[in-house]
């Protein structure tokens, strides 16, 4: 099968460049595959009765240091990379993965490459790593880069 878009998921940690190159080398085998990247910033959510809202949606911050500094450091991570992306996003989300369900919904993506953090202990019993969660419900083949080494910011 030849992709034609390509959904680079990054958290911009520090073995995010492992995923990156992933990517890179399904993106050669694939030339006109156009690749998009998302990276999903934590946001505080406001409560509207039964459902919750980003408060940067409302409030219209999506300028503020937080996201200027996420733009940044995702900018730099395509370069460092050598990435050429016709969409680089920063958005906020209910969760990670409803964010990254969604967006695969809405922009046709045929290919999700996303890492995942090994998880042990009570870590791992408490919280779900994210590709776990959104494998059940994207609409593409997905890969999943696993990710052994701790993560530093």
């Amino acid at each position: 099968m030849s992709y034609q878009h390509v959904l680079l998921v990054t958290d911009l940690m520090s073995d995010a460049d492992l995923v990156a190159q992933k990517a890179k080398r399904i993106l050669a085998g694939a030339p006109n595959a156009k690749l998009s990247v998302l990276h999903i910033v934590e946001d505080d959510m406001v409560r509207f009765g039964y459902e919750l809202v980003p408060s940067s949606s409302l409030t219209g911050d999506v300028d503020g240091e937080k996201w200027q500094e996420a733009r940044a450091k995702l900018a730099r991570f395509l370069e460092r990379n050598e990435l050429e992306a016709v969409n680089s996003e920063v958005t906020a989300a209910i969760s990670n993965s409803k964010g990254i369900v969604n967006y695969c919904h809405k922009k046709d993506v045929d290919l999700l490459i996303i890492g995942r953090h090994e998880r042990h202990g009570i870590a791992a019993w408490l919280v779900t790593a994210t590709a776990d969660s959104i494998l059940p419900n994207v609409p593409c083949d997905s890969l999943v880069v696993k990710l052994n080494k701790p993560v530093e910011k």
